[in-house]
């Protein structure tokens, strides 16, 4: 079988969640099937730590599409034709986007419909391109695979279409998460915050992830833990209105501090010595930071919205992201050790539901019902 995938997404030093849910299920599969030829779309030269086995043949398709001209003229042109040129049995597109009319069967993975429910959290641009076209791409496609069963529902409900279209394939956690020795926590701590405890927050920075009550929540914090700090990790995509305000107006800005974007390693190691990860999202497909946590044996503080439940289980400390004053309740809630550890124990077992192993697994499920259909 010649199987097609969308790897526009893979690019070195420059991934996000979804380029790392193309890398983790590609790298599987292709080693899983070498009976099969997989043929990866690219939109520029690719890495070659990308091309995972011998039975991948890169392809590089123009243009590099990051805008939505650039995005129809990719896959309504230069997609369509290419799946024509190589013969391809089955067309896989990890980020949701695919040609109106692929003319092969197609797996679309829609990891939530953010953009459908709220305003702002996109250029304005990309948001009337989504909402314009991901209605079709899902009724167009063969099947529909989705990261949780509250993306499921949301997809059918919103898009109409019926649930069985739809298979649920989860995310999974970067094999570098893990708990870390005292002595590393240490060296993490002095390296970033001299030494202080702190709480983490991990996300690229946009405005459903609602960094704006969690700064004011710091705020009361510091007034019960003064010690703390905060570690914003993440990309400002979204450093504006309510967000702008609240870090401008805060009494201990000082003790925020934002390295950008860090790499999995080093980032496993900063989230296993923080004393818990922080997660006020109004809305998530899945969540992986509250999983990453759980992989190194962090304590969890999330909203108690959309799939986030499906995926912290019992082992989450839940809150209501629209209270500041909740989130720093939980938050010193959280200083209790004996707590935190209670909580950690919990994700040990939660976290075995979740693996990208498992993910590949059901992606080519899925994969295989689109063909049978």
């Amino acid at each position: 079988m010649r199987i097609a995938i969308n790897t526009r997404l893979l690019i070195h030093n420059k991934m996000d969640g979804i380029g790392w849910f193309t890398a983790e299920t590609a790298q599987r599969m292709v080693t899983a099937h070498p009976e099969h030829q997989f043929f990866f779309f690219f939109d520029r030269k690719p890495s070659q730590e990308f091309l995972f086995a011998d039975n991948v043949t890169p392809v590089v398709l123009c243009p590099q599409a990051r805008h939505p001209v650039l995005w129809y003229l990719f896959f309504e042109w230069s997609t369509r034709w290419a799946l024509k040129k190589y013969k391809i049995d089955l067309y896989l597109t990890p980020d949701g986007m695919m040609p109106l009319h692929p003319g092969v069967p197609t797996l679309t993975v829609i990891h939530d419909l953010n953009f459908e429910h709220a305003d702002g959290n996109l250029k304005a641009s990309h948001q009337r391109y989504f909402k314009h076209y991901f209605p079709r791409f899902a009724t167009n496609a063969t099947r529909v695979a989705t990261v949780s069963e509250y993306s499921r529902i949301d997809i059918a409900k919103t898009y109409g279409i019926p649930l069985e279209k739809i298979d649920v394939v989860y995310d999974g956690a970067h094999s570098n998460y893990r708990p870390h020795s005292e002595e590393e926590k240490s060296a993490i701590r002095t390296r970033y915050t001299n030494g202080k405890p702190y709480i983490i927050f991990i996300s690229t920075i946009l405005k459903r992830k609602n960094l704006a009550n969690l700064l004011k929540a710091f705020d009361r914090v510091k007034e019960e833990w003064p010690e703390l700090k905060l570690v914003v990790v993440g990309s400002k995509v979204w450093w504006q209105d309510e967000l702008a305000e609240a870090y401008d107006n805060m009494r201990h800005q000082a003790d925020v501090l934002m390295p950008g974007h860090v790499e999995p390693k080093d980032l496993s190691a900063l989230l296993s010595a923080a004393e818990m990860l922080v997660y006020p999202s109004y809305f998530e497909g899945f969540g992986i930071p509250i999983l990453e946590a759980m992989y190194a044996e962090t304590a969890v503080v999330a909203s108690k919205t959309t799939s986030l439940p499906e995926v912290g289980g019992d082992a989450v400390l839940y809150i209501d992201p629209c209270e500041p004053t909740g989130i720093a309740h939980a938050i010193n809630r959280l200083k209790n050790k004996e707590l935190r550890e209670e909580l950690i124990t919990k994700g040990r077992k939660q976290r075995t539901l979740f693996s990208w192993d498992r993910t590949s697994n059901l992606l080519w499920t899925s994969m295989m019902k689109t063909i049978e259909r």
